[in-house]
């Protein structure tokens, strides 16, 4: 099923002691990059929840935190007295700083060093770390379930608008073939009547090398193969769609072919319909690929 990178999941657990919120939220980009934010006592937690996402994610910026406290009055907090001694020297340096520059800082209280990440820890011997890791991978599965069942549903709504949006495409090139098709007949009447003219007004004139400028320019308003183009890229979109795994690099790359043959139609086109419709194509295209770079 197609994913988003996009996505967010929580879960709440408890055991031996000890009780824990999870927080696991993912934006879109270019490779799989995870960041893993839970307490360093508690050996092989990281590289499991590692282990764990990488083998349902393939693309996306990832950040998962877990964040555990104490499940009842028996199970107190304990004062981390070298981390506070870290904190009260950089807000000494801090505040020492801020006078040197006649700067005015608000006085710190006990409960706002309090809050501060560190200062007060769980005791690591409330809970064995190879049985809480345990405890809290078997609490982080559904946690886990939940984030890649709320990136497919986005990315089930994202397939609906780039099927849509495929379609769209797939219309405004058959526009433009037809579109193409008609002007090349008013453009050999106006080549024709040009030459005419050219002839009335010249003495003599090199016929053959006119009618080779002629089939110059005429192949350089050809848009024939850059119709064609579009129409493989078409058929190309919605085989990816269809597509099992990640496809989101594949169609981010072909969003740039679908732009660089849409150019080309514009500049080629020297009609104002033709124009028109290349204009359009070029929206719809712009359009798709913001979409695109959501796509896992």
């Amino acid at each position: 099923m197609r994913q988003s990178m996009t996505g967010f999941a929580s879960g709440q657990g408890a055991a031996l002691g000890l009780a824990w919120s999870w927080d696991v939220r993912s934006v879109n980009a270019r490779g799989l990059d995870i960041r893993v934010r839970v307490p360093d006592w508690i050996d092989g937690l990281e590289q499991a929840l590692r282990a764990a996402l990488t083998k349902r994610l393939s693309r996306g910026n990832v950040t998962v935190s877990l964040r555990l406290h104490s499940a009842g009055a028996e199970a107190t907090q304990e004062l981390n007295t070298a981390q506070l001694a870290l904190v009260l020297d950089a807000m000494q340096r801090i505040e020492h700083e801020a006078m040197m520059r006649g700067l005015a800082l608000t006085a710190s209280t006990a409960a706002d060093v309090i809050t501060v990440r560190g200062v007060m820890d769980i005791p690591q011997h409330q809970a064995d770390p190879t049985e809480l890791r345990t405890a809290l991978m078997a609490d982080f599965a559904p946690v886990l379930d939940s984030f890649v069942a709320a990136r497919q549903a986005e990315g089930a709504a994202l397939s609906q608008v780039l099927t849509t949006q495929i379609d769209r495409i797939a219309d405004l090139v058959a526009q433009a073939g037809t579109v193409a098709a008609a002007r090349k007949d008013e453009q050999v009447g106006k080549m024709r009547a040009a030459l005419a003219r050219v002839i009335e007004a010249q003495d003599s004139v090199d016929e053959q090398r006119v009618a080779q400028e002629l089939a110059l320019i005429a192949v350089k308003a050809d848009v024939t193969e850059e119709i064609d183009r579009l129409r493989a890229h078409v058929d190309a979109a919605h085989a990816l769609m269809a597509a099992q795994g990640a496809v989101g690099r594949k169609l981010d790359f072909l969003m740039q072919e679908f732009n660089r043959e849409a150019n080309t139609l514009c500049s080629k086109a020297q009609s104002a319909a033709l124009t028109a419709v290349g204009l359009e194509l070029k929206t719809v295209i712009e359009q798709m690929r913001e979409q695109v770079q959501n796509v896992e």
